[in-house]
């Protein structure tokens, strides 16, 4: 096995920050400290930081972007991108770099444009739409860059949660309690829909990947229980906000048989989804209602939730931004997710 920086580090007895800083800032470090530790570099047969990353850290402009897409907004007012760049922060601070926030227009070609414009020496990609067409831009500027999704690239770093396997656990949950009637609730689900109310002819139309992946996952339990994709209600909030959520969601009061239960992409659509059918009365308050993220509101509201570790998914991106492993397998981490079963969540009401 190669010897890391972490290993030296270690051995040293000081922060992978200060081992590093003894090959790239010099200036930072006592001459007794930085030759113990190029010593004991030597002594383990470390031969220095990789020099992508140290190029990165000593990059012209010194700034990490974080890409997303949405308005600017989003990124201090959504409480899980919140709890990202939080993550994100943590570690370029750790570094002694900046962050850019970089929100992409819904067009390709002004998307591109903001990857190409943005004065950054690396991105974290963060819940984009289109991922390849993005990483291509990314590519062409010759950056090195992390994804919040997996990849089947063997090169490619990326820090995320098995989207597909985490909803399938929310749905199966509800499948258990004996729902067949169901609807999914998503942001975007076809951006330019003209009804809150949708047929999507297959859960591979979904544009989002995250959304398709989570829609995906809820459709594999229900199919497990003799419920196809077709018999799913499918609704789309115009944003990923509660106030959308609750708009959507209203429109399930004009079904002839409503849903027993909604299944929300997010916390947020959930919460939204939870007011509107307050609004109906005594069939409303017997929807059970899931979410996605368990965000700190989520316990508070007594939603059943899947739970995926926020801020450490954004430092752990960072940190693979900022000090990448020699071994490319190395850098692409799946971190867990746990379902969160609270009172939101019931068996199917008696009739």
């Amino acid at each position: 096995m190669k010897p890391t920086l972490k290993a030296v580090a270690e051995a040293v007895g000081v922060s992978r920050s200060t081992v590093s800083n003894a090959y790239g800032r010099p200036d930072q470090l006592s001459t007794e400290l930085r030759e113990r530790i190029l010593e004991t570099a030597r002594q383990m047969g470390y031969p220095g930081p990789d020099p992508t990353a140290r190029s990165l850290r000593r990059g012209v402009v010194g700034a990490i972007g974080v890409l997303f897409t949405s308005r600017l907004s989003y990124a201090f007012t959504d409480p899980f991108a919140v709890r990202f760049v939080t993550g994100v922060a943590e570690a370029a601070e750790r570094h002694d770099s900046n962050l850019l926030l970089v929100p992409l227009p819904p067009d390709a070609s002004g998307a591109r444009r903001a990857v190409e414009n943005a004065a950054v020496d690396g991105f974290c990609v963060y819940c984009v739409g289109d991922e390849e067409g993005i990483l291509a831009a990314i590519r062409g500027r010759g950056l090195p860059f992390v994804t919040t999704s997996a990849r089947s690239g063997a090169d490619d770093r990326w820090v995320g949660i098995d989207e597909r396997a985490a909803a399938r656990s929310a749905a199966a949950h509800l499948v258990e309690l004996g729902h067949r009637r169901v609807a999914l609730l998503g942001h975007d689900v076809l951006p330019r829909a003209a009804s809150d109310l949708l047929r999507v002819a297959d859960v591979a139309d979904v544009p989002h990947p995250t959304t398709r992946d989570r829609f995906a996952g809820f459709a594999d339990a229900f199919a497990t229980a003799g419920v196809p994709w077709s018999d799913l209600t499918v609704l789309t909030a115009r944003d990923n906000t509660r106030d959308a959520g609750a708009a959507a969601t209203s429109a399930l009061a004009s079904l002839p048989e409503p849903p027993t239960a909604v299944l929300a992409a997010s916390d947020v659509l959930a919460f939204g989804a939870l007011d509107a059918l307050r609004e109906q009365g005594e069939w409303g308050r017997q929807v059970s209602v899931t979410g996605f993220d368990d965000i700190a509101e989520a316990a508070t509201v007594g939603l059943t939730t899947v739970r995926q570790p926020a801020e450490q998914k954004g430092r752990t991106a960072a940190e693979l931004l900022l000090e990448p492993p020699a071994d490319a397998r190395a850098g692409q981490i799946l971190l867990p997710t746990t379902l969160v079963v609270r009172t939101s969540s019931g068996p199917v009401p008696r009739s």
